[in-house]
């Protein structure tokens, strides 16, 4: 098992949430101009860098604990597209939402003791959590070469680099790729695609019987002429 160093995990706990409430801010300012966004992100980070309880970092950590590599790679990728100024997205891609709400559950309940599997546990193993890491990260990286979902693709890979050359959040690989505000925020996202996927189906049914006078009347001309 090896561990990352207590105050680099301390760094890395304080500059990622600044990442995170930074990343939140710009969600909710899209229109702020580019010096303003650029002191948000600087006045984020120097707020959680204040020391013990000062910070909104360390009550974060206790709710939270820290960020996952993964959430904080989705925050940068976000961070990077305020900048750019394009629109924010405040849902996970489908597909992405519920891999990552379907691992969550797995793990959680593995972690309680409900499937006992030791998946958990697994994490800190010191052969198999980095090599699946480093091939992982070379997946990623080959797919953000192509330009294939690049923004998760890319926050895939800061996340595994931050385990394999940092062992950051805790040393233990799940950690890399989860946390409870990631998989909350997945949750909410696959709920999100549910309402919109319902929604479709409604309108697609209060559609069609309009759509069938039409159609008859449209088969009926036809067949006079």
């Amino acid at each position: 098992m090896n561990l990352p160093d207590l105050a680099l995990q301390i760094v890395y706990g304080r500059l990622a949430w600044g990442l995170v409430i930074a990343a939140l801010l710009l969600a909710v300012l899209p229109a702020a101009r580019p010096r303003t966004k650029l002191l948000i992100m600087g006045a984020c980070v120097a707020l959680t860098a204040l020391p013990g309880a000062a910070s909104p970092a360390y009550w974060l950590a206790l709710a939270f604990q820290y960020p996952s590599g993964l959430l904080t790679g989705f925050c940068i990728m976000a961070l990077r597209a305020r900048w750019q100024g394009r629109p924010a997205r405040f849902a996970m891609r489908r597909s992405l939402a519920l891999g990552v709400a379907a691992v969550g559950l797995v793990l959680y309940l593995d972690t309680f003791g409900v499937l006992a599997l030791g998946l958990y546990y697994g994490g800190f193993s010191p052969v198999a959590a980095p090599l699946l890491a480093c091939a992982a990260a070379i997946g990623f990286a080959i797919n953000v070469w192509r330009g294939h979902a690049n923004a998760a693709s890319a926050a895939m890979l800061i996340a595994v680099l931050l385990f394999s050359l940092l062992r950051l959040p805790t040393g233990n690989l799940w950690d890399a790729l989860l946390d409870p505000l990631l998989w909350s925020w997945s949750l909410g996202s696959v709920l999100v695609a549910a309402m919109r996927m319902l929604a479709a189906r409604r309108r697609q049914a209060q559609a069609a019987p309009e759509l069938a006078p039409a159609a008859v009347a449209a088969a009926a001309t036809a067949t006079a002429e």
